[in-house]
């Protein structure tokens, strides 16, 4: 993977950006002056962060990999140490799929009912590969989210989810949190 060098980086306008962030050349950025990443996280090839007026804030030592989608109008924000498996998407914007309002970005606003809401992603998470995530998302502290899977709602602290719609299937380990000192993170930041 290519990724861009700090002052490349730099020239691409993000709101905020920490130490060691590794952003893959082959990623897809809209909106930059509204993305924040912190220190040691990585995005990696053919990711898409689209940022609408809520913006991205992506925490510290997030992974970020390939092919994920974050797009929409809310704010989208992922914590430290979390991580989103190859092709997860989140939305902080969807459609109305009833049929009672016109759908897609190409007709006017005045048309459309589109549901704009935060998505928010606790520490220590971890988004299975080709899960969804949808817009008013909260992903508690410590959760798991199983392949292809559907999250919507709050998903409770330290529980793993799996399905469509994602369903609690047992408790998680939470030694991480004991393992995240030895990377020294200071909690002030």
């Amino acid at each position: 993977m290519s990724y861009y060098d700090e002052d490349e980086l730099l020239q691409l306008g993000f709101a905020d950006l920490g130490r060691d962030v590794k952003l893959s050349r082959r990623a897809s950025v809209y909106g930059a002056n509204r993305i924040a990443v912190g220190d040691h996280s990585r995005i990696d090839d053919f990711c898409v962060l689209s940022a609408g007026e809520g913006g991205i804030h992506i925490g510290r030592y997030v992974h970020i990999a390939a092919m994920c989608t974050l797009i929409g109008k809310g704010r989208i924000s992922i914590s430290d140490l979390s991580t989103l498996s190859g092709r997860a998407s989140v939305y902080s914007s969807s459609d109305d799929y009833s049929g009672a309002a016109m759908t897609n970005p190409t007709v006017s606003a005045e048309l459309t009912n589109v549901d704009h809401r935060p998505v928010w992603i606790g520490r220590h998470v971890i988004v299975g590969c080709g899960s969804v995530i949808l817009p008013g998302a909260v992903l508690e502290d410590g959760v798991a989210l199983g392949a292809l899977s559907l999250a919507k709602g709050t998903l409770q602290e330290c529980k793993i989810y799996a399905g469509c719609p994602a369903k609690e299937i047992s408790d998680r380990h939470r030694r991480f949190f004991e393992l995240e000192r030895r990377i020294g993170l200071d909690e002030s930041k």
